[in-house]
């Protein structure tokens, strides 16, 4: 069990615990009819209160995938291999594919900045999100960016489904967004165009593997 609801549901069995033994009644005569003298609403809020006030801030579940897959944001040339290395006649070349959550009338153009850290987000949440940030995440990043994600002008995430609740979001918030992205490598300051103007998977796509229509083009690197 990750460690918030591990602490909040040991809070919750230990008051309920102490509220049934003070009634002496037996659990089967109180459970169903008295409940809500063993655990109420307010009792909710105040574990709560007491779990924040300690100084949790949700750190594990927001960098869980980071710690674990540290090589998150630099797929293996086996997943890459499929994009092709000729620029097309723009001079744009394809370094990906997601699945589109929002099917929009333009691409969407920005300058990308992987986003990893709490750091970072409190950064931008003191200084503002730099107008036009396309973010790049990890399937964790839903809950690290959620304070800011209506900040940006595109999002890449590199995991979930356009049913996760980062998809849930960014319909919400009206943030063009590509799920499940396969991507080369790319580094804060690229410039990249998003195609949010592709058709969102259908219903059963992720069962037939009809996924990973939308591409990711990069227009200028920053190195």
């Amino acid at each position: 069990m990750l460690p918030l609801p591990g602490r909040f549901n040991s809070m919750v069995r230990t008051l309920a615990a102490d509220r049934t033994a003070a009634t002496g009644a037996q659990w089967k005569d109180i459970v169903f009819e008295r409940q809500f003298e063993l655990f109420s609403r307010a009792d909710a809020d105040a574990i709560e209160k007491e779990v924040l006030d300690s100084g949790y801030r949700f750190d594990f579940s927001a960098t869980v995938s980071l710690e674990s897959e540290p090589e998150k944001y630099r797929r293996p040339e086996r997943e890459t291999s499929g994009f092709t290395e000729e620029r097309s006649a723009d001079g744009r070349r394809q370094v990906g594919v997601g699945d589109n959550v929002i099917s929009k009338p333009q691409t969407v153009v920005g300058p990308v900045a992987l986003i990893s850290t709490i750091e970072q987000v409190m950064d931008y949440l003191t200084d503002g999100v730099p107008a036009g940030t396309i973010a790049v995440i990890d399937d964790s990043g839903g809950t690290l960016t959620a304070p800011i994600i209506e900040g940006f002008a595109g999002v890449i995430c590199l995991g979930g489904t356009v049913r996760s609740h980062l998809g849930i979001l960014a319909r919400e918030y009206d943030v063009p967004t590509l799920m499940n992205c396969k991507i080369d490598e790319l580094r804060d300051g690229d410039l990249v165009e998003l195609e949010v103007t592709a058709t969102p998977p259908a219903s059963d796509a992720y069962e037939t593997g009809d996924i990973g229509h939308a591409r990711i083009w990069l227009i200028e690197n920053e190195g």
